[in-house]
């Protein structure tokens, strides 16, 4: 019988080993979510980014049905640029494990896997939602229920501006996941700094968001997720009015075409990056950069808090 336990890349297997800060990060960015050849040499700027801030960086994938916590630069290159990578959610892992799959990890299946490793954060880009129509198509992103029972912090810019933003703040609340803004009380919109909702929480410093990691494991009352929404400056998201011209044009040429469900989002995120001249793709890097950053200085700062004796 094939040995399906999770594999550990060996910096993260030591680095888990010995206390230090890991921060989990997705490889359907590398497969799926940016172009080749960009894709890979982002992917390795995003690990640099996390260690740059001082914690180890474990990019979470499959390779031949072996599920791997830290993927080495030969595996992290296997999914960054052969054909035919799927992309694996959470229901996904043990189907693709058994036949075998090279696969990449959505937000959710990063968020469970990392969880089930004993890493406590994660940086990405941007969270999946709930999607436009959704109450005709029942269209939502199996991150939203994961993260509901997932005791991970996410740090991103807010869900994708192409997706109803509103009712994904809405299922949150119902899901009961925690979100607060980091040095803001609006929540980001993916591209835009400000994507239009207020939230009821902000912190300001990776030391808060620790702080609240150990309130949340030391009341053992609630186990979900905590949603760190991390806004680009203003002069350095795309521009608002390119931002609406070119999703209302994605939108039409949705319908026109007849894409819906996992197609929806891939579609609508090669068309930003074809309308705008990539000046999408160019914000969209930022954004995972500033992610990993700021994801690695919280798991710097809850090492340290869980270092320091209760």
């Amino acid at each position: 019988m094939t040995d399906f336990r999770i594999s550990y890349g060996t910096e993260v297997a030591d680095a888990l080993h010995d206390g230090r800060p890991v921060v989990a990060l997705e490889s359907t960015i590398v497969s799926h979510g940016l172009p080749r050849p960009e894709n890979l040499r982002v992917a390795r700027e995003i690990e640099q980014a996390v260690r740059d801030a001082g914690a180890v960086p474990a990019t979470i994938g499959m390779i031949g049905g072996q599920l791997v916590v830290g993927l080495d630069d030969a595996q992290l290159t296997r999914l960054a640029t052969v054909d035919g990578v799927t992309k694996l959610s959470v229901r996904d892992l043990a189907v693709a494990a058994a036949t075998g799959a090279d696969g990449a990890t959505t937000v959710a299946a990063t968020s469970a896997v990392a969880a089930a490793a004993g890493i406590g954060v994660f940086a990405t880009g941007g969270l999946g939602g709930v999607h436009r129509e959704a109450a005709h198509t029942f269209d939502e992103s199996a991150d939203l229920i994961t993260l509901a029972r997932t005791p991970i912090a996410v740090v991103c810019a807010g869900v994708k501006s192409i997706l109803d933003v509103g009712a994904t703040l809405e299922r949150l609340e119902t899901l009961g996941v925690a979100v607060v803004g980091y040095g803001t009380h609006r929540f980001p919109g993916f591209y835009l700094t400000d994507g239009g909702f207020d939230l009821d929480w902000s912190v300001d410093s990776p030391e808060q968001v620790a702080a609240v990691l150990a309130a949340r494991d030391r009341h053992a009352v609630h186990a979900g997720g905590l949603i760190v929404a991390n806004p680009l400056p203003v002069d350095e998201q795309l521009d608002p009015e390119l931002h609406d011209r070119t999703l209302a044009e994605g939108l039409a040429l949705l319908e026109r075409d007849g894409v819906t469900g996992k197609a929806v989002t891939p579609y609508l995120l090669a068309h930003f990056h074809s309308a705008t001249e990539g000046a999408s793709l160019a914000v969209n890097v930022r954004i995972i950069l500033r992610n990993a950053d700021l994801a690695a200085r919280i798991a710097v700062a809850a090492a340290r808090a869980d270092a320091i004796p209760a």
